[in-house]
């Protein structure tokens, strides 16, 4: 099976779930138990093209260092329990650590509390050649700060500036940063893994019967699960306010793992294939200073 072949049917799986403008984005039509044309009895031919999809993310990782013209910045948001650490482990599991960079964001220092919402975010922006991994992100500011007001209460924001448009202005704010990425050539892609509550309550029961899952497990958690609709909703604006042809949203049906992976891994490889990438190319002069260097190798008598 060729590469094209394999590009195309990634793009039938990714396809469905890129959402790249918030017009008549419902966050409800998507099912999170969605497989696409693939039933669980394809799961092996699934994992077969996500192999496939790793091999070439790996190549093309590759290229992207060497290149050095292009960064990539790929954003996981998601309810607890929808499978962000696993994804990014499977997904990247082929790429050299030297060309990536993952940062998960924790509840903010005190440092950071002394610097506007975006400072801690924007100073991880990956460098050129590198692809960078926010495992949760400044979404955060418009989903759990907009969730849990008191989280907002301890942003120190001049009390004039906390008005009913905050959100708004936040998310007016997350959309012109991206869009200044991209004109530097930051390429964003945004992964909402969408896991139904149902699901997320079936992996939450796992954990607390496997010891070896009991430190994913916290009891504010399930607590969390009274303001799911809160949630959805705070989703549900976020993505159609910030989706954009420069920094989609893909919304992943996250029920089952091995199609989570899958389009999140054809997202990647399909969008890579676009960016044109190659080895950087040596010119006349380089190539005399290296057959030099593999002459004078070749004499040494050590």
């Amino acid at each position: 099976m060729g590469k094209d072949h394999i590009l195309e049917r990634i793009h039938d799986f990714v396809e469905p779930y890129k959402i790249t403008s918030g017009k008549n984005f419902k966050l409800s039509d998507i099912d999170p138990g969605d497989t696409g044309p693939l039933t669980s009895e394809k799961k092996t031919q699934a994992k077969e093209l996500l192999q496939k999809g790793i091999e070439y993310l790996a190549e093309m990782q590759d290229m992207l260092y060497a290149q050095d013209n292009w960064a990539m910045l790929l954003i996981f948001q998601a309810m607890d329990a929808a499978g962000k650490d696993g994804t990014i482990k499977h997904v990247m599991s082929g790429v050299n650590p030297q060309g990536c960079q993952v940062y998960s964001f924790k509840p903010p220092s005190e440092e950071e509390l002394d610097h506007d919402w975006m400072w801690r975010y924007q100073r991880c922006v990956p460098e050129r050649g590198r692809i960078g991994i926010f495992n949760r992100s400044y979404y955060e500011e418009v989903l759990v700060v907009r969730v849990h007001k008191q989280v907002l209460a301890k942003q120190k924001m001049p009390p004039s500036l906390v008005t009913k448009n905050i959100w708004e202005e936040r998310l007016s704010d997350m959309a012109c940063f991206e869009q200044y990425l991209a004109r530097n050539g930051v390429v964003v892609l945004k992964f909402f893994l969408h896991v139904s509550k149902k699901e997320q309550k079936k992996r939450f029961l796992e954990r607390l019967s496997l010891p070896e899952k009991h430190w994913k497990f916290s009891p504010a958690d399930v607590l969390d699960r009274k303001f799911w609709d809160d949630y959805m909703e705070a989703y549900q604006e976020a993505i159609a306010s910030t989706a954009s042809k420069q920094a989609p949203w893909f919304v992943v049906p996250a029920d089952n793992k091995w199609f989570t992976r899958l389009v999140v891994a054809g997202a990647i490889v399909e969008t890579m294939a676009k960016l044109d990438l190659a080895y950087p190319t040596v010119d006349k002069k380089r190539m005399q200073e290296l057959a030099a260097a593999g002459a004078q190798l070749m004499r040494s008598k050590d």
